[in-house]
């Protein structure tokens, strides 16, 4: 099971949350950022993270030129340093996101992504109260219909059994 983090974005104007807005961060190794370091940046929009890793490849490649080292060191420190970004991927999209504004309101725990969101919202419109106006809010793919006779599984009817 993966570990999500769930950031909030920060509010347009006074209005209530927006749901399709939140952010699901999954913990762990990314293979993306392992493969295209920086593609993978300008995708998520982590330009001050994109600047570190320019300026760091920048001056490590000026001090082995200047120490003469042999073009392995280079690759190896440079496969070092994508390992790195690949293991801490998530916590630079974190930090980006912080810094956009972005508060953290969850931790949740899922097979995948739409699961993790499914148990997010289930328990976030509990906490509000179960109300119809929280889960108004909530992206299509996530609401409940109204309808009394919706019954997930395999019974046609609820209270039915086979």
């Amino acid at each position: 099971m993966a570990v999500y983090t769930v950031h909030e974005p920060p509010p347009r104007d006074a209005s209530a949350p927006e749901p399709e807005r939140f952010v699901f961060v999954r913990d762990g190794f990314s293979f993306w950022a392992l493969v295209f370091g920086p593609l993978w940046m300008l995708r998520h929009r982590m330009w001050l993270v994109l600047l570190g890793y320019v300026f760091l490849v920048s001056v490590l490649g000026w001090a082995l030129r200047q120490a003469n080292a042999p073009i392995a060191v280079g690759f190896l420190i440079n496969t070092l340093l994508s390992l790195l970004i690949a293991l801490e991927a998530s916590t630079l999209r974190r930090f980006t996101l912080a810094r956009m504004g972005f508060t953290n309101v969850g931790i949740v725990v899922g097979d995948d992504l739409d699961l993790a969101e499914r148990r997010f919202f289930d328990a976030w419109i509990k906490k509000s109260g179960g109300s119809g106006a929280a889960a108004s809010g909530l992206p299509p793919k996530l609401r409940m219909p109204d309808s009394p006779s919706y019954v997930l599984g395999l019974f046609p009817e609820p209270g039915a059994s086979p």
